[in-house]
């Protein structure tokens, strides 16, 4: 699947056709084309539960300019927060907003989308599902509605000790 191209979710369940109208309303892929955005998370790989949130993550040389360009965009929403973070040694941006009934987080990292540990383990985890099938999935979102992050709820399904952030990336 192309996760670089939202159109999958056309085709996907109500959540997902929901959230096509909405990023299609908010233009969010048009206007921060340049920035090579990917919805990551687990919306795209159907295992969200009803809180999950849109995590958009994106990738720029200059961070400052994506800042610029996420506040002139999304800046007037309400609630619009936008703060810089080190995540694993990345400097990140993350900006955050709610609109119509979903909170959206917008990543971005001075490194190409690919090599970001959401989307690689976006990829994993889509992988481990259509490999393990639905009983897996449900069990999954089980574990979600416990409480239970994304990455330990496959760590404790997959039985993979340590942290289930880093270990996760070693599964194949």
């Amino acid at each position: 699947m192309d996760f670089f191209d939202i159109s999958y979710l056309q085709n996907g369940n109500i959540k997902q056709r929901k959230v096509y109208i909405l990023l299609s309303e908010l233009k969010l892929f048009e206007n921060l084309q340049s920035f090579s955005p990917v919805l990551a998370g687990t919306i795209p790989i159907n295992i969200d539960i009803e809180n999950s949130d849109l995590d958009i993550i994106c990738y720029s040389k200059d961070l400052d300019k994506f800042k610029s360009e996420v506040i002139y965009y999304y800046g007037a929403i309400k609630g619009f927060e936008i703060w810089e973070k080190m995540i694993r040694n990345n400097l990140t941006v993350i900006s955050r907003f709610k609109f119509q009934d979903f909170f959206i987080e917008i990543f971005a990292q001075d490194r190409p989308v690919k090599d970001q540990e959401a989307y690689r383990h976006m990829i994993i985890e889509n992988r481990i599902l259509q490999e393990k099938g639905e009983v897996f999935r449900k069990q999954i979102i089980q574990l979600k509605r416990q409480g239970y992050k994304t990455e330990p709820a496959f760590a404790e399904l997959l039985h993979i000790e340590g942290d289930p952030y880093i270990e996760l990336l070693n599964y194949y």
